[in-house]
């Protein structure tokens, strides 16, 4: 990509409206070589940058799911035992030579060797999603593998990228992540669009939308964003939400079919509580208020 424009437009040739702070980043990373750690809240976007870029330069994404106890092991690699002992009994019955069961044939590269490793058409994008879920070992072991773009086999020895991966973490912080991890990266925080950004995201997503409809959704987000939820809806609850609209035949918003599908925007049962009855048209009102 030859320029931060050059970001953005191909980008939404992928259907990912980025704003200019991001695309600055990744722009920055790409040149630069350095890993991107997106932050924000869940559903605001940071997964699909990293498919959307994969997507954009033809490259491979490889992705690494973060959990709680996931250890260096479980990330990089393992080997298949059932197939080691099927080799040894196989050699055992006919005669053979005992087989390498360190070799390849036995090895099973999760995601971080993989990204490790030449791919066609160049660099793969390594996503390392959600790495809030992990704990401070994880974290100490990412730092050495993102310096070094290197990971090692006990029993094969070290295996480094001949070209290091496009790397980008994300974090929805539920926990702090350490603050060694975040100053090898290029930080973003990825926060709520504005309404005009995300009609231009649901435009992108949910085209079939007519104009009234998108309006309303749009608006009738992001003044949920302001009432007092658990869990306020994101970037990704309004395009589902839009899409479930439309396989209903909506064109227009109203209490009843607000209340029928609120199960698409909001994921907490004392969220969808408060938004049920009155509340929901009162919000609506104010909405087409707003718009008019």
């Amino acid at each position: 990509m030859n320029s931060i424009d050059d970001v953005q437009t191909r980008l939404a040739d992928q259907s990912y409206v980025c704003g200019r702070s991001l695309a600055t980043v990744i722009y920055l990373a790409l040149t630069l070589g350095r890993p991107v750690f997106l932050e924000g809240e869940a559903g605001t976007g940071k997964t699909e940058v990293a498919k959307a870029l994969a997507a954009s330069l033809g490259r491979r994404l490889i992705r690494l799911q973060c959990y709680e106890g996931l250890d260096a092991a479980s990330a990089v690699y393992e080997w298949n035992f059932a197939a080691q002992m099927l080799a040894l009994r196989r050699a055992e019955t006919t005669g053979e030579a005992a087989p390498d069961l360190f070799s390849d044939d036995f090895l099973i590269a999760r995601p971080l060797l993989e990204a490790m490793r030449p791919q066609p058409g160049g660099a793969p994008v390594l996503l390392i999603d959600e790495i809030d879920r992990t704990d401070a070992p994880f974290e100490a072991f990412l730092l050495e593998a993102l310096s070094d773009f290197q990971v090692t086999i006990p029993e094969t020895g070290p295996v480094t990228a001949p070209e290091p991966p496009i790397v980008i973490l994300t974090s929805n912080r539920t926990r702090e992540v350490h603050d060694a991890l975040k100053r090898r990266c290029l930080y973003h925080w990825v926060d709520y669009p504005s309404h005009a950004r995300e009609m231009e995201i649901l435009a992108a997503r949910a085209p079939e939308a007519a104009a009234r409809l998108s309006r309303e959704v749009v608006a009738f987000v992001q003044a949920l964003r302001t009432e007092d939820l658990f869990k306020k809806p994101g970037v990704a609850e309004t395009i589902d939400w839009a899409k479930c609209l439309l396989a209903l035949d909506m064109i227009e918003l109203s209490p009843e079919v607000i209340a029928d599908t609120l199960g698409a925007l909001l994921k907490y049962q004392d969220d969808i509580q408060k938004l049920q009855g009155s509340e929901a048209k009162r919000i609506l009102d104010e909405v087409r208020a707003e718009l008019a």
